[in-house]
């Protein structure tokens, strides 16, 4: 009989670990595998982002905001400080020697022309005319004998010439009298309204002399003197000249006027002429306006800003200020957006401020996109993005 006797299969369980371990091993070089193809699809899709990216801010993905330069019709002003004056004003002195018995007005009211202000003691006056008048027709009848006695050559020719003389310097002596009587009633010789009095009932006053008694001012219509600098009338008369400026023949002689509070006067004035002496501490002339001013609202010595019409510019070209910067030279400066949706940087020549935006006269041409937003972001020769830009201020 043969007897089995078992034993350990050594081998074969060297075996079965073989296999074990190989089969780990199999598992971990297939997730070692699978870890690297994540890795490099990662670092694929990481490569084209990037380039992605770089792409996109090379096609300009930061904006700005840009407006699009086209020429208008800009009516062209000037606003110049000015101060105001009387239209006719009249200065109240005495023509006669007295004293005042009356004053007849009240301060800082309105009088009429020929109204009586002031009346001067007339007692010695009033003598005066009636002596000379009392002595008219005595020499008038001595004047008549005479010429009847000529003709039968009872007097001769020199004694009726002394006596028509004699008359003739009576009839002066009287209307003398009678002038001067006349004067001791003082006279306004304009409307207007009268201010403060120098003089009250009482005071002595002499003929012409330097005080005045009181001012009568015309105040409705009112003048405005503006000084304009003769560079500045040089340089209107140039641009009309050569075309650059065409005269606005509807309004071109039309003022309006600002106020010392700010606000604007309600009625136009007129531009009535311009002086042709120049003031040669200042190198201006003045240009004269006139005014309506029925409530008197303006009053003389008042200092306003008086806005006037230089002219028109048909092909006049308006940058909002925000896209206007001054370089180190002081030079004014915009970016605008090419064609290639790259920023360049052009040199301007600006004439004035006309509300919230510069006349630009050099430097810019129709169709120019001009960078008002965003400007602190960029620099000449990057890529950008335009946007219009969207003013929501109005």
């Amino acid at each position: 009989m043969f007897t089995i006797t078992p034993r350990k299969f050594t081998k074969g369980n060297r075996a079965t670990k073989s296999l074990d371990h190989h089969g780990e091993d199999i598992m971990r070089n297939s997730g070692i595998k699978w870890i690297l193809v994540l890795l490099t699809v990662g670092l694929l899709l990481a490569g084209c982002g990037n380039r992605g990216s770089q792409k996109g801010q090379q096609q300009g993905w930061l904006e700005v905001g840009v407006v699009t330069i086209r020429t208008e019709r800009v009516v062209l002003t000037d606003e110049l400080p000015g101060r105001t004056n009387a239209f006719l004003t009249a200065e109240i002195r005495p023509q006669v020697n007295g004293l005042i018995q009356k004053r007849l007005f009240t301060e800082g009211s309105e009088v009429k022309a020929g109204q009586v202000l002031y009346q001067i003691d007339p007692a010695q006056y009033q003598a005066a005319y009636n002596k000379a008048k009392a002595n008219l027709p005595a020499l008038k009848l001595r004047v008549e004998r005479y010429r009847e006695a000529l003709v039968d050559k009872a007097v001769s020719q020199q004694e009726f010439d002394d006596a028509e003389a004699a008359y003739k310097q009576a009839q002066a002596e009287t209307e003398n009298a009678r002038i001067n009587l006349n004067y001791t009633q003082v006279v306004s010789p304009i409307t207007g309204r009268i201010g403060t009095s120098s003089v009250t009932d009482g005071d002595i006053v002499t003929a012409y002399q330097a005080t005045t008694l009181a001012t009568v001012q015309q105040l409705d219509p009112i003048y405005v003197d503006i000084p304009q600098s003769t560079l500045e009338i040089l340089r209107l008369r140039k641009s009309l000249e050569n075309g650059g400026l065409n005269s606005d023949n509807t309004n071109q002689n039309k003022v309006k006027l600002i106020l010392e509070d700010g606000t604007s006067y309600p009625a136009e004035g007129t531009l009535q002429f311009q002086d042709v002496t120049v003031d040669p501490t200042t190198s201006s002339v003045i240009l004269r306006a006139i005014f309506p001013n029925p409530k008197n609202i303006l009053l003389p010595g008042m200092f306003v800003r008086a806005i006037i019409v230089e002219g028109v510019d048909e092909q006049g070209i308006l940058v909002l200020q925000q896209g206007v910067s001054r370089n180190t030279k002081g030079e004014a400066v915009a970016l605008i957006v090419d064609k290639e949706d790259k920023v360049q940087q052009r040199i301007l020549s600006v004439e004035k401020i006309i509300g919230d935006k510069w006349l630009v006269s050099a430097g810019l041409n129709p169709g120019d996109k001009v960078i008002v937003e965003g400007i602190q972001k960029v620099r000449p020769g990057v890529a950008v993005k335009a946007v219009p830009f969207e003013d929501n201020r109005n």
